[in-house]
């Protein structure tokens, strides 16, 4: 394993953090985040926002909102037809 640098690591926080990157390329942004604190709370920042932003995606509207929301797309269409 080696250091891969700051400029590797930032271009692929996001691969990493996704478990999207070779075995290879994780051992060496891990290893670099380990040693680098910049590229670390970036790191963190991100898994942040990525873990709100999943967060977020699993929850649902109320059903009466829902319905409120679909009766006023629907008068917005006919209004316009």
């Amino acid at each position: 394993m080696t250091d891969c640098g700051c400029d590797q690591a930032k271009r692929d926080l996001e691969e990493y953090l996704r478990n999207e990157v070779c075995q290879a390329n994780a051992a060496d942004i891990r290893e670099h985040l380990e040693h680098c604190a910049s590229c670390r709370e970036e790191a963190l920042l991100a898994r942040t926002l990525t873990d709100a932003v999943q967060r977020a995606c699993k929850e649902t509207a109320p059903e009466d909102l829902k319905l409120q929301v679909l009766a006023k797309l629907r008068a917005v269409q006919a209004s316009h037809s």
